[in-house]
């Protein structure tokens, strides 16, 4: 798998017209690629959101802000203590120029064999006030939810995460799933979870 990582790493470089050299560290030999940083070239990825994106290059348009939540799945019953709504579902995010964040979900991790079964789609404030009443509904503020969520970055180290909080709080996020968690395949349509009417947990 690293070795197919390299491969796509260096084919990537290829293709932006890369052709600085660079010395190996540490962390590059532990994540088994390249950094994403090269002297004289302006960074490519937003430093508060993504901290750790210098160690965690961009593969095929993806970086990794990680976050885990609970109260994002649907429970089985209307009882707030439905094992469910304790699930850690793994929000694997992208940040945006524009502010936006594009989040891959996981309800088990993000190990090699691990596929996602939604995504998250975050907006700022300015952005959210330009969407019609109707639609609005569909999203939750974090302001609110992060609390409720028990939302953590367990990638990121306690100074990290203080950074990256006053940004992410004033946001809003639409959750929407393609696949139900107990299901081996995506089955019938996507539906939109309404984080906000989830039953709140101590």
């Amino acid at each position: 798998m690293k070795s197919k990582m390299l491969l796509i790493s260096g084919l990537l470089s290829l293709t932006a017209g890369c052709a600085t050299t660079a010395t190996t560290t540490t962390a590059e030999a532990e994540h088994g690629h390249a950094m994403a940083a090269v002297a004289g070239q302006s960074k490519l990825y937003d430093e508060t959101l993504n901290p750790h994106q210098i160690e965690h290059p961009d593969h095929l348009g993806f970086n990794d802000l990680h976050i885990q939540a609970i109260r994002h799945l649907i429970p089985d019953t209307p009882s707030i203590h439905d094992p469910k709504l304790q699930v850690a579902v793994h929000h694997h995010c992208k940040a945006y120029d524009d502010g936006a964040l594009v989040c891959l979900m996981f309800h088990s991790g993000m190990k090699d064999q691990d596929k996602p079964i939604g995504f998250e789609y975050i907006i700022t404030t300015a952005q959210y006030n330009t969407l019609p009443e109707a639609e609005k509904h569909y999203w939750h503020y974090h302001k609110t939810e992060l609390a409720r969520a028990h939302a953590s970055f367990p990638d990121l180290s306690q100074e990290e995460a203080a950074k990256i909080l006053p940004a992410v709080r004033e946001t809003y996020g639409k959750v929407i799933y393609f696949q139900k968690p107990e299901n081996k395949y995506p089955i019938g349509e996507p539906y939109v979870v309404i984080v906000q009417d989830m039953p709140e947990q101590d």
